[in-house]
């Protein structure tokens, strides 16, 4: 009988310690939620089609531009808005360009200068991957902008008098040289997907790509004066890789 009891006594002992042990060690821990805010360099390189760009130029005895795409500089930042999980929104801004000359057997030059840009809000949603490594994916909403500045210069001196008479009318040579800028405005937006990997607690790394629609278009001379028959190919949109070191909260 007292064998029995001691027998049941153990078992009373070694049960809870039984249950603790299945227990896993260090326990199962649940994915916080992202927050903070982070902002940096975040550059890229534009895949735009310029052939209608350049059938334009060609016809003007200018150079073409190069088709190869535009390097793009600018920065984002963006910040967890905490209302909605792993949520973040922010803003981003990027500008290129580039340029072409000619120089025909009268000894005058062709200037094209290409200048692409772009300002946006982003919202993204953020999902974990792996310790420090994120997938971003969103949209951006905003504005871009294309201006196409056209120079001519055969040389000459300019005149403080020459100018009197080329505003007037009344001069006898032509002007030296000349420039013309067409401004284009749109209406931007685009699908964006980014991974990003945290080096240090304040240290990111990001690599990306987007695509960029431009619609609506908006076209004026000197930024003053409509500008009317644009071809609709005439756009910066297209695919963009983008890369980036951000500085934050990670």
């Amino acid at each position: 009988m007292k064998r029995l009891l001691l027998l049941l006594l153990c078992a009373s002992f070694m049960a809870p310690l039984a249950t603790t042990q299945e227990e896993p060690i260090p326990p199962k821990r649940s994915r916080m939620a992202k927050m903070g805010l982070f902002g940096g360099f975040t550059p890229g390189y534009l895949f735009m089609d310029v052939k209608p760009i350049n059938t334009f130029l060609a016809a003007g005895k200018g150079a073409a531009l190069s088709e190869g795409g535009v390097f793009m500089t600018g920065g984002a930042g963006a910040a967890y808005i905490m209302v909605l999980q792993n949520v973040r929104v922010g803003g981003m801004g990027l500008s290129g360009g580039l340029k072409s000359s000619s120089l025909d057997i009268s000894g005058l030059r062709r200037d094209a200068e290409l200048s692409v840009g772009m300002g946006a809000l982003t919202v993204e949603y953020v999902l974990p991957l792996a310790v420090h490594l994120d997938l971003a994916f969103g949209a951006t909403l905003g504005w871009g902008f294309m201006d196409l500045t056209l120079r001519q210069s055969n040389g000459g001196s300019n005149t403080w008098i020459g100018e009197q008479q080329a505003f007037g009318g009344t001069g006898t040579t032509a002007v030296p040289n000349g420039t013309r800028i067409l401004n284009g405005s749109f209406l931007l937006w685009a699908p964006t997907v980014n991974v990003e990997y945290a080096v240090l607690s304040w240290l990111a790394l990001r690599v990306g790509a987007t695509y960029s629609m431009m619609s609506f278009p908006s076209w004026q001379v000197d930024g003053k004066y409509e500008l009317l028959g644009v071809p609709s190919e005439v756009s910066g949109k297209g695919l963009m890789l983008q890369g980036g070191i951000l500085i934050g909260t990670f």
